[in-house]
């Protein structure tokens, strides 16, 4: 079988991966110059959390996420962080903190001594803490690109700048995975803006995903190499793919300085925005069209969830589907 994959986002690589995996020839389309070019997962954060995530997801988030640590570490060896992630809350907040906890499992609470033994530089700045030990996080663009490596190592090649028609596509099947791109094809996909920005700030050191609960912005600190930290993200009902706004920055900044005042003296490096295709109940799908599965709607979830349902989309093209999904 020959199958084409348009996209190389997460979920287009993920999807290749499996095929070629299986023996499949595989060939990928990218409209974009480069890897990650125009792809709402080059600016991720790159979070493992099915559990944290199950405090406003649908269940069905988390059974499918807790696979998602083993794929990536198998396919991208040395590049997954098993560190778990801390979600804490200002004293002033404490009720989100314990809300957080009622929806979520998978965790247990720290106190301040606690805090400190797994995040030395918040010392003193929490009274209290989750602590979800069993997620992880990657960086995304580096998981990208070892995707990338893996599958060129297997004669998977990427055409950039091709802006394919799922529809004219070469090959035997078709698996469409341009996320919004797609949406004339895709009634009621709509977008969600995502703003985030990535600062380096050398006094402050970070071992894993810091969540900050506010009751109108939650924010998160993923850290990167090098004393860089990805600081995001907005939701934004918008399907509005311009520069970052002024409010959204401010918001973004102050929360990281609340977190540790260290970051008043970061550097930013990046500031930029992304449209995440979603349905309307947040959960990707699988929409079978002819020869072209169409695989879409990762919303936020497109590293948790793209291992999931790109195993599915390369059962459904071989016809070992079984069962119900998940």
């Amino acid at each position: 079988m020959r199958v084409s994959v348009i996209g190389a986002g997460v979920a287009g690589l993920a999807a290749a991966t499996e095929l070629a995996a299986r023996g499949v020839e595989v060939e990928i389309f990218e409209r974009a110059a480069s890897l990650g070019g125009r792809a709402a997962s080059w600016q991720a954060g790159g979070m493992l959390a099915p559990w944290c995530e199950r405090e406003a997801a649908e269940e069905i988030v988390a059974t499918l996420g807790a696979r998602a640590v083993e794929w990536w570490a198998a396919h991208c060896p040395g590049e997954v962080a098993r560190e778990g992630t801390l979600v804490v809350a200002q004293p002033r907040d404490a009720g989100e903190l314990d809300r957080f906890a009622r929806r979520t499992d998978h965790h247990a609470w720290r106190d301040e001594a606690g805090i400190a033994a797994l995040e030395p530089d918040l010392a003193g700045r929490f009274r209290k803490a989750l602590f979800f030990p069993d997620e992880a996080h990657v960086d995304p663009r580096r998981a990208l690109r070892a995707l990338a490596r893996a599958l060129d190592l297997k004669d998977v090649r990427i055409r950039h700048e091709v802006e394919m028609d799922p529809a004219r596509a070469p090959g035997d099947r078709v698996i469409d995975c341009r996320g919004f791109a797609a949406r004339p094809d895709l009634p009621g996909l709509r977008g969600v803006r995502g703003e985030m920005i990535v600062a380096r700030c050398p006094e402050v050191t970070l071992s894993r995903p810091v969540r900050m609960l506010h009751p109108r912005i939650p924010l998160y600190i993923v850290p990167r190499a090098d004393h860089r930290f990805m600081i995001g993200a907005t939701m934004i009902e918008s399907a509005a793919a311009g520069p970052m706004t002024a409010r959204s920055a401010v918001e973004l900044l102050n929360g990281a300085y609340a977190l540790h005042p260290a970051f008043g003296e970061a550097e930013i490096l990046e500031m930029n925005a992304d449209v995440r295709p979603s349905f309307p109940d947040n959960i990707p799908r699988l929409v079978a069209d002819g020869r072209v599965l169409r695989l879409n709607g990762m919303y936020r979830h497109g590293y948790l969830l793209a291992p999931a349902y790109a195993r599915r989309a390369a059962d459904m093209l071989l016809g070992e589907a079984q069962g119900e999904f998940p």
